[in-house]
């Protein structure tokens, strides 16, 4: 290991390492514990994608499972399950991420396995010609699921033809359309360690999982391009109501709006009024429009937050002939949180449901791994357990009316509802 910069200590027991060949090492040592959970984060998904390649990093995600240079697609799959441990993939809108979790003593099997798949698949053309049609079965599950479409839509609808738009799936056309030259492309030009982030958590110290990782090859392998694979930074549409018609049973609704990136601290604000709004049997929401008003059994709250741009939203399935009512009730929660805000009463109580589910949250393995990750993936700072409550703890009303006032007001909304007829949540 000669040549890596020595490990930073974060308070918490976080350490961070930059291998010669650029690789980013990230860990977190937890006691009590005889897991580990280890993920390998490649910074090219669906945002560095050109519309006609929508879906290749998909595509690839998929295919780096179909066999390496070592392991059949079958010794890939039994690799660690038959350890009893767990080996799975994703591709987001800015990453794809490989991830194993193993008992403590397996770490250099699924530090191996990881390696072997990001730097040595064999992506054949028999293979693709095999996955292509899994992909595209995988389009249509989608669009058989009504409450995983209409969000599909909703994004299509508020970012329009920007790569926040885009499907991460692909189109049928796109993946029809990819080869075995486009897959290799993507892999000689983002599969490389100078844009990989490893991160580890559980029952392993700093040092075991860089000796684990040289020992697996990781270091051995030449580090690339830097270079930050270019975006263009998101500017989201009017907003506006869509109906998209479809013989369903129930009409399906999403309500949303841009928000903040990932590193704006009002991120811990916006999460807890949107807790406070839809995130339990407890919330606004779910007690106005499934307990009182008996419009819906499925309403909530969501988030997410991206390198440079964030979204929030509300999701309702109602009766079409009450998806007017349950959009009109929800419109008038909006309306009176971006008016009012919250109360301290009403603040103390979100508080300190927040924290609790904070702390739940960060007792998982998986769950540390990936606060270790997003240091760098996000360009945040690592924050300890106690510092996350205390930022949590100091959120005011005036910082809650000042995002409610923003972001939650219902003519702000972006709406759009799948479902029968024609008019929808209007």
């Amino acid at each position: 290991m000669s040549g890596a910069r020595p490990a930073v200590i974060a308070d918490g027991g976080m350490r961070r390492t930059v291998l010669p060949n650029g690789l980013t090492v990230l860990s977190e040592h937890m006691p009590g514990v005889r897991s580990v959970a280890l993920g390998a984060w490649v910074r090219a998904a669906s945002l560095h994608e050109p519309p006609e390649k929508m879906g290749v990093s998909h595509m690839l995600e998929h295919m780096v499972f179909k066999g390496t240079a070592n392991r059949s697609a079958h010794e890939l799959a039994l690799s660690l399950e038959v350890l009893g441990g767990s080996l799975d993939a994703y591709t987001a809108r800015e990453h794809t991420s490989y991830q194993a979790r193993v008992l403590d003593q397996h770490l250099s099997e699924a530090s191996d396995v990881i390696a072997d798949l990001v730097f040595r698949p064999s992506l054949r053309n028999a293979d693709l010609a095999l996955e292509r049609k899994v992909v595209l079965e995988e389009i249509s599950m989608v669009e058989d699921t009504p409450d995983d479409l209409v969000f599909e839509l909703h994004n299509d609808v508020l970012w329009g033809d920007q790569p926040h738009g885009y499907a991460i799936l692909g189109t049928r056309d796109t993946v029809r359309s990819l080869g075995v030259r486009d897959l290799r492309a993507l892999h000689e030009r983002a599969y490389h360690p100078g844009q990989m982030v490893v991160a580890a958590a559980g029952n392993v110290g700093h040092d075991q999982l860089l000796e684990v990782l040289e020992r697996t090859g990781w270091m051995d392998v030449a580090g690339g391009d830097r270079t930050a694979l270019p975006t263009v930074t998101p500017v989201p549409r009017s907003a506006e109501s869509r109906h998209v018609t479809r013989d369903l049973s129930q009409t399906h609704i999403v309500f949303g709006s841009a928000t903040v990136p990932y590193a704006d601290p009002r991120r811990y604000t916006l999460s807890l009024v949107g807790m406070m709004l839809g995130g339990g049997m407890s919330s606004r929401l779910f007690q106005r429009v499934r307990e009182e008003l008996g419009l819906a059994y499925s309403v909530y709250t969501f988030q997410s937050f991206h390198l440079d741009a964030g979204v929030h939203g509300v999701y309702v399935a109602t009766a079409p002939g009450t998806a007017r009512a349950a959009a009109d009730a929800i419109r008038e929660e909006l309306a009176v949180l971006a008016r009012d805000g919250l109360d301290e009463s009403a603040l103390a109580a979100a508080k300190s449901q927040y924290k609790g589910q904070v702390v739940l949250s960060l007792e998982g393995v998986s769950s540390r791994m990936y606060r270790a990750a997003e240091v760098d993936l996000y360009g945040v700072p690592y924050r300890a357990m106690d510092e996350v409550l205390a930022l949590v703890e100091a959120i005011t009303l005036d910082d809650v009316a000042a995002v409610c006032g923003e972001f939650f007001g219902p003519d702000r909304q972006t709406v759009v509802s799948l479902g029968p007829g024609t008019e929808g949540a209007g």
